[in-house]
């Protein structure tokens, strides 16, 4: 498939953007940030709707359970915070308060993965859907671009119960238009294909894309497949392709433990078992840095993605 890769929009600003939108005509909608909203995009909400957007302070565990209060008197409440604070400081908050009691409450992770960039490791966020989705009653959402973004908050504002939705810093090229029609159960083909399959996450999916047209110079002839729904899984669109290529390899802008690697692990193993592959960061902190160049020091460009499919198809 072709892509305009100088069409790009940020993940995070599509999630600021659908909150304020879809603050006109739902009151009950309600946002609270962790003194981040300049990074999360939150601002955008909290502009059109002070009243109805809360700043708690650099208070994660108040955060998930002031949110889950206002839940309880009918709110619908969204909060945001970088990733890595606001799944790892607040764990026993969303674990206790939220997941177990099935609440309705909505988390928005910001700045997930090695694309942060210069804020360096205390702030990448690696192991944070590993985190979510071992919970009971969590629904996981790692959208690809602006437009999955905002489609993605739109189902989570209906959705009676705990999500997570991951976004990132970075602009990323604008893979879906606005026809895109956003289904929980469903992973999307984005190009079939016969040697290997490639399921792809959150916005390391442009990479993907990058990957499977270097492949197709060498003559290799990749399915692509976006996976925005960690969980619950499309496992019947995995395992179909997995049935008709050589092998699976998973791409994702998370440690290779506990994410999408682990999930397509454990749903072939136990359905159709084939040869995987992970590829993401290989069970190590991230580092400061461009998120270009630790892309490619950690081998998630489109060429290190090629570039290690080509040497096991040999």
């Amino acid at each position: 498939m072709q892509l305009d890769f100088n069409n790009k929009k940020a993940i995070r600003s599509a999630i600021g953007d659908e909150l304020a939108e879809l603050g006109k005509t739902n009151s009950n909608l309600v946002v609270l940030d962790a003194d981040l909203s300049g990074s999360t995009k939150t601002s955008t909400f909290a502009k059109a709707f002070p009243e109805r957007f809360f700043n708690v302070g650099i208070a994660e565990q108040n955060l998930i359970t002031t949110a889950l209060g206002l839940s309880l008197t009918g709110k619908i409440p969204f909060v945001a915070s970088f990733a890595v604070f606001v799944t790892g400081r607040a764990y026993d908050q969303i674990r206790n308060s939220v997941c177990y009691q099935k609440g309705n409450v909505k988390i928005i992770g910001a700045h997930g993965g090695v694309t942060v960039g210069e804020d360096g490791a205390s702030h990448q966020a690696l192991e944070d859907v590993a985190l979510m989705r071992e919970l009971p009653n969590m629904t996981v959402i790692c959208p690809a671009d602006y437009e999955q973004a905002k489609r993605a908050v739109e189902f989570a504002s209906k959705h009676n119960g705990p999500v997570y939705i991951r976004s990132s810093r970075i602009e990323v090229p604008c893979i879906y238009d606005a026809s895109y029609k956003f289904d929980i159960n469903k992973a999307i083909i984005l190009q079939e294909g016969v040697d290997v399959t490639i399921l792809a996450t959150g916005d390391i999916t442009s990479e993907a894309i990058k990957a499977v047209q270097i492949l197709e110079e060498n003559n290799i002839n990749a399915e692509l497949i976006n996976v925005p729904v960690i969980k619950p899984l499309d496992k019947d669109t995995i395992i179909n392709s997995a049935n008709k290529t050589k092998f699976v390899v998973t791409v994702e802008n998370h440690s290779i433990i506990g994410g999408l690697g682990s999930a397509a692990a454990e749903c072939l193993s136990e359905n159709a078992p084939h040869k995987l592959v992970r590829i993401g960061v290989n069970d190590t902190f991230g580092q400061s840095g461009k998120p270009n160049e630790l892309l490619k020091y950690y081998e998630l460009d489109g060429q290190s993605i090629a570039d290690r499919i080509i040497k096991l198809l040999k």
